[in-house]
Order: structure tokens, then C-alpha cells, then sequence
């Protein structure tokens, strides 16, 4: 960890240790039956909470089977909008985030606050017995993740990172596909996060009605380093690194996870970072970002710039395999088979061929707001069934570590190491695979092919 980092951890974990045991032990979860209404509290209700609570608003009345009774925020506006929408009482709209902990009428919490809270308040919650749907990046340093990987286990709670790609149907048709053998070994995948705007991206509105006098800004910046009260760092805190990792940990967590869960979750080994802030100069992080992470046996790309919508179109999301490629294509899974000059006839190596790709249909994610519902539907059926949701603290440990190396790799301008056995930065690198056989590959026919003629 960076110094900064390793500041912020101790000092939000020796802030909230008294007080959870105090919400503990005033806290019990219970048993939630076939017939129950999941009781659902949100801490931290801007942009990304507001849109989870329209969306529990409308299930909590279409399916009835959640209920919103509890939010929480340190922006006066924020807490009247957000009792307004779910139609709560005062008493049920808290100041402070740990009074909302302490009720014993709330099963779960989602969490939707600036991610330098993410850590704390997730071990808070899962202290004070609640399940948790935490939104990415997960937790704003490593050391929080692992953390609460091992609270989960402690307290025998349910956590759900919000990733909500790792729900989607294509996810899961690229998991069955891999696993298959349909591409053979893996070799690496690519993905990407692209979008362009004059103003630059994460300059959100800033609020007229945003000042010290309504936000709580010592709470709010909590483990973060103090300085004072800064109406750009609060709207827009996505571009300073206090609180966020900027494209790494906004967008680049999102596009990893569709990757790592169908290729095998597991730790990196390297990570390495390049970019730069070319266009948009009021900011701290990067506008223009690339990393790339090894594993033992494979690699991950991601490249992606907030000044130019483009590399969208043009570097797709991609799993590559000896004997095949896979994309995602809308409402499809595309399978593109490798041609190997050897099965191939003269008349096809005499021009360029591209066999057709197979296509697997897959459910529809619905627009964008609407691909997280199966990922909420995921994490309120394991709240239910107290089995394993589909993005779990696990999953999400091994993803930040990935990214937040990226991260350190940028700044530090080195490449980051990690010792998967001891879930811990290192500084030597781990020996890559080297010559291993007798210098001989299988042959066609071992492989199962035959040969074209001639």
C-alpha cells in the first residue's frame, strides 16, 4: 500500500472499531422466510443510490418482496430527496450512517457512497449483522478488501460487489463456452471503457445548494486527508485520487469483471499502467489510461480514454483462445474459430479466410439502468437462500487488487508485483513459465484435425 493509502485504511478502521461493537451488539439478523419482505437501507443516496433506489422503489411495489425503510446522508438535499422517493418517516432518514446500522427492522444495506467509505462502512455493516451490496470499485485499498472477505466469513453474512456484468447472461455463456474447451487454452482478452465530453468526464453538476452549511464535509471526508471544504472535490470526486482511482476503479472494475469470472478468478502476478491527463487538465487522475495484468496463464488488457468515444467501437471486449476468439455482440455470444494454415486448402491460403462465427443467443440485458436488476435480483435471492451471490467478496478481492495495482503502477511509474500465496504487494517479480518440453509440439493429428490436401 502507498503510504496515503495505508493512512486512510488505519484511520477508518480505528475510527468505526468502538462503535461496532456497540451496533452489534444492538443488532440481530433474522431469518428471512419464503413469505418475508427483504428490509433494505441505503447509505449514500447521490447519483448511483438515487438510481438503486427508483429502481427497489418500483420492485418493492411490482414484486413486493423488498421494502426500502431506511437511507442515510450527509447532504440535506440528498436525505430529502431520497425520504421523498421511498416515502419514509424522519426518524427513518439518519444523519449518520451508523444509526441506520444499529436498527434491528433492516436486513441488508446497499452501500453507494464516495468508495473511500466502501471499506468502513462495508465492516460496519456486516459487524452489525446486515448483508451488504457494496458498489464498485469494492473498497478504495486493498487492505479493506481483504477485510472484509474475512468478515464475511466471521459474521456469515451475504456480500455482493456490484459488478453487475458478472449477472449478465453473455457472462455466464462465456464461463460455459471456456469451460467447454470451445476456444482451447487461454492466451489473453481485451476490454475497454471509452467516452467523450467537452467538459470532461465525471464534471457533474455543481450543486448551488451544496455548502458547508449542508453537506457534512468532516464526515464525509472521513479517512481521507482533511482539507477544507472544496464543493468540486465533493460533486466531482471521481477526479482526485483521495477518493477514487479514476478510470481504474470507476470503469475499468466494471469491464474486468466479465473477463476474470468466465476466464477463472484469481490473483495477478503483474501489473503494469501507462496514460496520461492529455485533454481534460482539471484533475488529478488520468483522462487517457491503459494497464496490463498477468496471471499465470493468461493476460488482461484494458485501454480506455474519457476524451475519445471511439475505442468503444474499436476495441471491443475480446477472450482469445488457441482455437478461438470470443465477443460479445448485443444479444449474442460470438465464437470465432481459428484457421490454422495447416487444415487449410491451396485456395484458401491463396486469399485471406474467415470462416464464419458460430452465434450463441443470449437474454437480453435490457438497457443499461435496467442490467443491474439481475444482479439486485442475484444478491436478494442469496440474502434468501444464504447461498454464494455471483460477484462475492472473493471475486471482488482478487478484481480491486488487480486494478488498485494498476493504479499504484501509474503513479509510481514501475510495474506492481503480487504474491497470490500471501495476498500481499511484493517487490520481486515471479519467474514467468519458461521452455518446458523437447521442442516439439503436438501434431495435427494428436490435436484430433486432419489435414486439407495437398
Amino acid at each position: 500500500m502507498t503510504t496515503e493509502s495505508r493512512r486512510a485504511f488505519v484511520g477508518a478502521v480505528a475510527a468505526g472499531t468502538a462503535l461496532q461493537a456497540q451496533v452489534t451488539a444492538r443488532s440481530a439478523s433474522r431469518v428471512i422466510g419464503a413469505g418475508d419482505r427483504v428490509r433494505v437501507g441505503i447509505i449514500g443516496t447521490g447519483g448511483m443510490g438515487t438510481v438503486h433506489l427508483r429502481a427497489f422503489m418500483k420492485q418493492s411495489e411490482d414484486e413486493k418482496d423488498i421494502e426500502v425503510v431506511g437511507v442515510s446522508d450527509i447532504y440535506t438535499k440528498r436525505k430529502q430527496r431520497a425520504r421523498d422517493i421511498a416515502k419514509l418517516s424522519d426518524k427513518q432518514v439518519h444523519h449518520d450512517y451508523r444509526d441506520l446500522l444499529a436498527r434491528n427492522d433492516i436486513d441488508a444495506v446497499l452501500i453507494a457512497a464516495p468508495d473511500h467509505w466502501h471499506g468502513q462502512m462495508a465492516l460496519d455493516a456486516l459487524a452489525a449483522g446486515k448483508d451488504v451490496y457494496l458498489e464498485k470499485p469494492m473498497t478504495h485499498t486493498i487492505d479493506e478488501a481483504k477485510a472484509i472477505v474475512e468478515a464475511v466469513k466471521k459474521y456469515n453474512r451475504v456480500l455482493q460487489v456490484g459488478n453487475q456484468g458478472v449477472s449478465a447472461p453473455s457472462t455466464h455463456k462465456l464461463k460455459e463456452l471456456i469451460g467447454a474447451g470451445e476456444i482451447g487454452p487461454l492466451l489473453c482478452a481485451q476490454a475497454t471503457s471509452a467516452r467523450n465530453s467537452l467538459l470532461g468526464e465525471w464534471n457533474y453538476r455543481v450543486e448551488p445548494e451544496g455548502t458547508p452549511e449542508t453537506i457534512d464535509w468532516t464526515r464525509w471526508l472521513g479517512p481521507a486527508p482533511k482539507r477544507p471544504f472544496q464543493p468540486d472535490r465533493y460533486f466531482r470526486f471521481r477526479k482526485y485520487w483521495d477518493y477514487s482511482g479514476g478510470i481504474a476503479t470507476d470503469l475499468f472494475f466494471h469491464a474486468l469483471g466479465p473477463i476474470l469470472y468466465p476466464m477463472g478468478p484469481q490473483f495477478p502476478l503483474r501489473v503494469s499502467a501507462g496514460g496520461g491527463i492529455y485533454v481534460h487538465k482539471d484533475r488529478e487522475v488520468p483522462d487517457t489510461y491503459a494497464t496490463m495484468i498477468e496471471y499465470p496463464d493468461f493476460y488482461i488488457e484494458m485501454s480506455g480514454s474519457m476524451a475519445n468515444a471511439g475505442m468503444g467501437r474499436h476495441h471491443r471486449q475480446a477472450i482469445y483462445g488457441h482455437k478461438g476468439t470470443l465477443v460479445v455482440d448485443g444479444n449474442q455470444v460470438l465464437l470465432y474459430p481459428e484457421t490454422y494454415p495447416e487444415l487449410q486448402t491451396r485456395a484458401q491460403r491463396a486469399q485471406p479466410f474467415h470462416p464464419e462465427p458460430k452465434s450463441f443467443p443470449v437474454p437480453s440485458p435490457g438497457p443499461q439502468r435496467d442490467a443491474r436488476t439481475p444482479h439486485t435480483t442475484n444478491f436478494f435471492a442469496s440474502v434468501r437462500s444464504r447461498r454464494q451471490p455471483n460477484a462475492p467478496a472473493e471475486l471482488g478481492h482478487k478484481m480491486i487488487v488487480a486494478i488498485k495495482l494498476g493504479v499504484f503502477a501509474f503513479r509510481e511509474g514501475k510495474t506492481k508485483c503480487f504474491d497470490p500465496a500471501a495476498q500481499r504487494i511484493v517487490d520481486k517479480f515471479s519467474p514467468r513459465k519458461e521452455y518446458q518440453g523437447d521442442g516439439k509440439n503436438h501434431t495435427v493429428e494428436e490435436l484430433g484435425y486432419k489435414t486439407s490436401e495437398g
